[in-house]
């Protein structure tokens, strides 16, 4: 287990998640933020279900980030609840590891 994670966060525009990887990597809080277009989320908000074309951001950062990762994603984003979910990265390229580190100011 190392102590890298990838968050997953959703944008509702390609200016809002370039806005958002662009904060989250200047601020040295991701090593890098791949953002995809053309996903279609359907979830439930305010009682209703909701059918929405998003964006979706694949966060490579550490858990030692996390939570100023999440208060920076939070105040960059215009959603009301963004998602902010982190997942452990069990393994990886030992040079891509490394590549983050630095990166991340590790």
């Amino acid at each position: 287990m190392t102590d890298k994670i990838v968050v997953l966060s959703t944008a509702s525009s390609a200016e809002e998640a370039e806005k958002i990887a662009r904060g989250l990597v200047n601020q040295r809080l991701a090593a890098c933020v791949s953002v995809v277009p053309g996903i279609r989320s359907f979830y439930a908000w305010q009682g209703k279900i909701e059918d929405s074309a998003e964006l979706l951001l694949v966060i490579k950062s550490s858990r030692a980030h996390f939570e100023a990762l999440r208060l920076s994603l939070e105040k960059l984003h215009s959603y009301e609840v963004p998602e902010v979910i982190a997942m452990p990265v069990v393994d990886g390229a030992p040079n891509y590891l490394q590549w983050m580190d630095g990166e991340l100011g590790a």
